[in-house]
């Protein structure tokens, strides 16, 4: 009576292990969906940061408020007859 109910045991062991264990296992799946939600998270960074850029490129195109900001921000431009003041800020 033993050694049948060994033989079943390790029958079920046998065919139970490519489900857990095996290419397409269990732990595999479960890896994989790991993976897949943290991509998701990274796409949807992505597409807000997207969104951001497209919409200042939307912006650049269509008029030249946008590209007076910058060049003031960005290349200290003035306009003529403008005065720039610059205020230091104290270091701590």
């Amino acid at each position: 009576m033993r050694w049948p109910t060994l033989v079943l045991v390790a029958l079920i062991v046998l065919l139970q292990y490519p489900l857990w264990f095996g290419k397409g296992g269990w732990l595999q799946v479960w890896k994989v969906d790991q993976q897949l939600a943290a991509q998701r998270e990274a796409n949807q960074k992505l597409e807000i940061r997207n969104a951001g850029l497209d919409a200042e490129v939307r912006d650049l195109k269509s008029g030249y408020e946008a590209i007076e900001e910058r060049a003031r921000y960005e290349l200290g431009y003035i306009k003529p007859d403008e005065v720039f003041v610059q205020v230091p800020q104290k270091n701590p």
